[in-house]
C-alpha cells in the first residue's frame, strides 16, 4: 500500500468529512506519463506530463504550475474557511512550484483550528524540512512492516486531533 492508498484508505474508514486533494499517475499504454491532481468533489487537473516541453521540469516531466494552481489554489482557500479536515497528498518538488501553493501550506499549518492529513515528501528543500522540523506536525512513515496497521492508527489519531481543534 502506497501512500496515497493509505491517505484515501484513513479517510473512507475514518469516515472524515475533507476538502483537498490527492495525487494519482497518468498512465498510457501501461506506462507513467504523468500526475495529476484530484480534487475531493471529482475535478481533476494536471500536475505533470511527459509533453509538456516549458516551465519547470522535475526528472522527464514538465509541471503544469498554472493547471496545478487554477485546481488546487481555490480548493485550499476555500477549505481554510470551511469545515472539516484539509487533505493535501502531495507535498513535494512538483507541487512547491507554486508559491501560491507554499503560501497556503503556511497558512493552513498556522491555523490552531485545523487539521491538516498530508503527504510529505521524504527528501527535499528548506520548504519541506521546515514543515516536518515543525513542532506541530507529526510524522508517520509509511513502510512495509508498518502499513497494514496504521490506517487504524492514524484513524485513532485523526478523530483525536479534530476533537481538539473543535475545541472538545
Amino acid at each position: 500500500m502506497g501512500k496515497t492508498t493509505l491517505l484515501k484508505r484513513v479517510l473512507e474508514e475514518g469516515g472524515f468529512e475533507a476538502k483537498g486533494f490527492y495525487t494519482q499517475e497518468l498512465r498510457e499504454g501501461g506506462r507513467r506519463v504523468g500526475f495529476s491532481v484530484r480534487a475531493m468533489d471529482g475535478r481533476e487537473a494536471i500536475l505533470a506530463h511527459r509533453d509538456i516541453s516549458s516551465g519547470p521540469r522535475v526528472g522527464r516531466y514538465g509541471v503544469n504550475v498554472e493547471g496545478f494552481e487554477s485546481l488546487v489554489v481555490p480548493l485550499l482557500e476555500e477549505a481554510l474557511e470551511g469545515e472539516g479536515m484539509i487533505v493535501i497528498d502531495e507535498i513535494s518538488k512538483m507541487e512547491l512550484y507554486s508559491e501560491r501553493f507554499r503560501h497556503l501550506v503556511t497558512e493552513i499549518l498556522d491555523r490552531r483550528e485545523k487539521v491538516l492529513f498530508g503527504v510529505i515528501s521524504s527528501k527535499g528543500g528548506e520548504f519541506i524540512e521546515g514543515i516536518k522540523g515543525r513542532g506541530d506536525v507529526e510524522i508517520w512513515e509509511v513502510s512495509i512492516r508498518n502499513r497494514d496497521r496504521l490506517p487504524s492508527e492514524i484513524i485513532e489519531r485523526l478523530r483525536k486531533l479534530r476533537g481538539d481543534a473543535k475545541g472538545q
